[in-house]
């Protein structure tokens, strides 16, 4: 069922999402008739509240597909009337924060995949008033008063929408290792939605919903949502490529969503290079300091493609990602020069693993390697454009029950005396699969979730690293990776 075009004249609008979530044949609609405030006039009928369920409440209406209607008259106040409406999917739906849609009531339908004529199909609507702006101002990252800044990444979440079921369950208890830790910057690097999800807007608020309310709940309000690519989906099923112009368009709508949410850092573009998502952010020192203690570059490392040489195969790095970002690090380096700050530190973040992940010259520590690494066939070599900047970490995911840190030996010509010297970095260190929803086995043992955390130093230019598992009260495999802005050995 569709609107016709005389029907949009006439103000109605369509909400694309079919109420009965491909469970049947069926399909359900929801249309809206909406106005500008300007056009309301004085006890004209408008939506208070509204609702899908088996039976009606109180005053409210019902409409074909169980759709219960509360409408009062119009008294020019805004702020007791929906202005805006969703729908999204699952009992255990969560509502989109507040603040996503400043100064207004959204009503937001939670539905269950057997659609509107089921027992546990619930919806909540939410008030937003007096919510004028985002949440929190527009202040650059900044270490604590210790110089200390703390980032966790969670990786390989893979959310479903509706209640899923754990894939790979343990007997494993969830311990405390969420509230141990109080990061100022959540990284998610990428696959944060499972396979053959039917509505990305509800996995991806549900998946997002605790790391905000943390943010809410903090005394200074510094956390915030650094994502990577997600998953591209479509109801069909996964993409078997993403590379066409469909997946991107795909994509680039789940940026969207992203971009909306309070506490995001998440940027998309630049549209002129390679990948839905290419930027970096900066790390401040202690205030006042006007002087970048780090900076943090996220690279979009594309998915699978076509391939005759394995499968799966990725889609790498591409050239015209690796210009910018060695462009936009020799920019940066300049102007950390005219502040003369030494102590400064740069980490890189993506999903897909490069080739050198794989190389048997790799020195692993601080975890093991339980799968082999599942990377793009064709290297483009952008491992060599870390070295080139000075990144002294990557960060990646997608192989979940890798977990360990490693280094690859390099040469450096000795100024001295004309010698290679060996030098080590920049550090290659997997997160770990933080999600139930994926596999957590590779063979007949299990592995117990976990998330990686990287806390920096602004005084001594360090790093260090360490895990949280699911099972473990203290931290795992904590490692010493860089003093002094240089890579220490293992």
């Amino acid at each position: 069922m569709t609107l016709d075009g005389e029907a949009e004249t006439l103000g109605w609008h369509l909400i694309e999402k079919n109420l009965y979530l491909l469970a049947s044949d069926r399909q359900g609609w929801l249309h809206l008739k909406q106005k500008q405030a300007a056009e309301l006039t004085s006890g004209e009928l408008v939506i208070k509240s509204i609702r899908v369920a088996l039976k009606a409440c109180g005053q409210q209406k019902g409409r074909l597909g169980n759709i219960r209607l509360l409408r009062v008259e119009y008294r020019n106040d805004l702020a007791t009337v929906v202005t805006g409406n969703d729908v999204l999917f699952g009992t255990d739906a969560v509502d989109p924060p507040a603040g996503m849609i400043p100064c207004t009531i959204t009503s937001h339908a939670r539905c269950t995949a057997g659609g509107p004529d089921c027992e546990d199909y619930r919806t909540a609507w939410q008030a937003k008033g007096g919510l004028c702006g985002p949440w929190y101002a527009a202040a650059p990252l900044r270490a604590d008063h210790n110089g200390k800044f703390k980032i966790v990444q969670i990786s390989d979440t893979h959310i479903v929408t509706g209640p899923g079921v754990c894939k790979d369950a343990s007997d494993a208890k969830d311990g405390h290792y969420r509230k141990a830790e109080r990061p100022d910057l959540v990284i998610l690097t990428g696959d944060q939605l499972h396979h053959d999800i039917p509505d990305s807007q509800s996995t991806l608020l549900k998946d997002v919903a605790l790391i905000i309310e943390t943010a809410r709940s903090r005394s200074q309000w510094c956390l915030a949502i650094v994502t990577m690519r997600v998953p591209m989906y479509y109801p069909g099923g996964l993409s078997p490529t993403l590379s066409t112009a469909d997946d991107l368009d795909i994509g680039n709508a789940q940026m969207q969503i992203l971009e909306t949410l309070p506490f995001n850092l998440a940027q998309a573009g630049p549209a002129d290079k390679d990948g839905i998502s290419n930027y970096h952010v900066q790390v401040f020192g202690t205030a006042p300091s006007p002087t970048a203690m780090a900076t943090l570059v996220f690279i979009d490392s594309h998915g699978q493609v076509p391939s005759e040489v394995r499968n799966p195969d990725y889609k790498p790095i591409q050239r015209n990602q690796m210009k910018r970002f060695t462009e936009t690090a020799q920019t940066l380096r300049k102007a950390r020069e005219k502040h003369h700050n030494p102590k400064h530190v740069s980490l890189a973040f993506q999903h897909i693993p490069l080739p050198e992940f794989a190389d048997s010259n790799l020195a692993t520590v601080g975890g093991h390697r339980r799968e082999p690494t599942e990377g793009p066939s064709v290297n483009t070599h952008f491992y060599d454009a870390l070295v080139e900047v000075g990144v002294i970490a990557l960060g990646c995911g997608h192989d979940h029950v890798n977990d360990f840190c490693g280094l690859l030996p390099r040469q450096q010509e000795n100024a001295l005396n004309g010698e290679k010297a060996a030098q080590s970095g920049p550090w290659l260190c997997y997160g770990g699969g933080s999600g139930f929803g994926g596999y957590m086995s590779y063979g007949p043992n299990r592995y117990h979730r976990r998330t990686r955390v990287w806390e920096l130093d602004a005084e001594t230019a360090g790093v260090t690293t360490w895990k949280r598992v699911e099972y473990a009260s203290e931290r795992v495999d904590e490692l010493v990776l860089v003093v002094g802005g240089e890579v220490v050995p293992p």
